[in-house]
C-alpha cells in the first residue's frame, strides 16, 4: 500500500501544471508591473546591495516584500510626478543620475582587487627605508611655582623617591601614579616639555620646565627605537591609501582625456542662492 501511495504521489507532481512549479528566475525575472512599468528581480537585488548592513540581515521574506512594496509604490508616484516635472526636478533628477553614476564607478575602480605584490610594495615604500622613531618613557612632578619645582630638585639630590614625591606634590593627573606618562614620540606634548626631555639621558632630573600648564620637574626613565610596524598591523592603512590614489590617479587620467570646455563669464557666485531661477 505504501508504494502504491508513494507511486501516485510522484504521479500527481508530475502532472501539475506548469504554473505551480517553482519557475526559473533571473534579474529580469518580473515581479510587478506598474503602468506599463516592470519591476524585477533584479531591480530587487540592486537595491538590497545598497541597503544599510542592519538592514540587510533582515529575513529575506521581509526584504523581499518591503522592497517591492517600495518600488511599486515609487514607480506610482514617480510616474505622476514625471507627468509634470518642474525646472527644480528634472536639475535635481539630472545631478542624482550623474552623482550615482559617478559614484558606482569610483567604488568599482576602488574596490578592484589589491595584488599581495602590490600591497608588500606599498609597504616597503613607507617602512623599509624609513627611519627609526625615538619613544621616549618618562615621569614628571607638576606644580604651580618655580621654587616648588626646585625644592623638588635639591630632595631628589638628596636621595628622595621620584614615585613618592609625585604622589604627594604632583597637582597633576599623573601625580597618583607616581607621575608616569608612560611612552611617548616626538610631537605628542607641549613643546617646551619636550625641548627638555630631548635633551635628558636616561635617568636625569630636569631643572624646572615651565609649560602653559604649571612647572615640571621630568625624570627621563627610558629610551628606545621604536620599530617598525609589521605588514599586518598597518594592512588596512595600506590597503584604504591604494585605494585612494587608485581613484586619484583614474580621475586625474580621466578629466586629462575630457573635453571639458568652461566660458569665461563674470557671475557673481551668489547666484546659487537664488531659486526663482528654477521657476522661468
Amino acid at each position: 500500500m505504501k508504494k502504491l501511495l508513494a507511486s501516485a504521489a510522484i504521479i500527481v507532481a508530475a502532472t501539475l501544471p506548469l504554473s505551480a512549479q517553482e519557475p526559473e528566475v533571473d534579474a529580469g525575472t518580473v515581479l510587478a508591473t506598474v503602468n506599463g512599468n516592470d519591476i524585477t528581480v533584479g531591480h530587487l537585488v540592486a537595491m538590497r546591495a545598497r541597503l544599510p548592513a542592519e538592514y540587510q540581515e533582515l529575513p529575506a521574506q521581509v526584504l523581499f516584500d518591503g522592497m517591492l512594496e517600495q518600488l511599486v509604490q515609487q514607480q506610482v508616484l514617480a510616474d505622476v510626478a514625471s507627468d509634470d516635472m518642474s525646472s527644480a526636478t528634472r536639475l535635481g533628477l539630472e545631478n542624482e543620475r550623474r552623482a550615482f553614476l559617478a559614484a558606482t564607478y569610483v567604488e568599482d575602480v576602488a574596490m578592484a582587487e589589491i595584488s599581495d605584490e602590490e600591497l608588500q610594495a606599498e609597504y616597503d615604500a613607507q617602512y623599509a627605508d624609513a627611519d627609526p622613531v625615538e619613544e621616549f618613557n618618562a615621569s614628571h612632578i607638576l606644580v604651580e611655582t618655580e621654587e616648588e619645582a626646585q625644592a623638588l630638585i635639591d630632595a631628589l639630590a638628596d636621595g628622595a623617591d621620584f614615585a613618592e614625591l609625585a604622589a604627594e606634590s604632583s597637582i597633576g593627573p599623573s601625580g597618583p601614579n607616581g607621575g608616569q606618562l608612560g611612552w611617548f614620540t616626538a610631537g605628542m606634548m607641549v613643546p617646551e616639555f619636550e625641548t627638555a626631555v630631548f635633551e635628558l639621558e636616561a635617568g636625569e632630573v630636569s631643572v624646572p620646565v615651565q609649560t602653559q600648564f604649571g612647572w615640571h620637574v621630568i625624570l627621563l626613565n627610558e629610551v628606545r627605537e621604536q620599530a617598525p610596524p609589521t605588514l599586518d598591523e598597518v594592512r588596512a592603512e595600506l590597503v584604504e591609501g591604494l585605494r585612494r590614489a587608485r581613484v586619484d590617479d583614474r580621475i586625474e587620467e580621466l578629466m586629462s582625456g575630457a573635453e571639458i570646455e568652461r566660458p569665461e563669464l563674470d557671475i557673481d557666485p551668489a547666484v546659487i542662492a537664488n531659486t526663482d531661477l528654477l521657476n522661468e
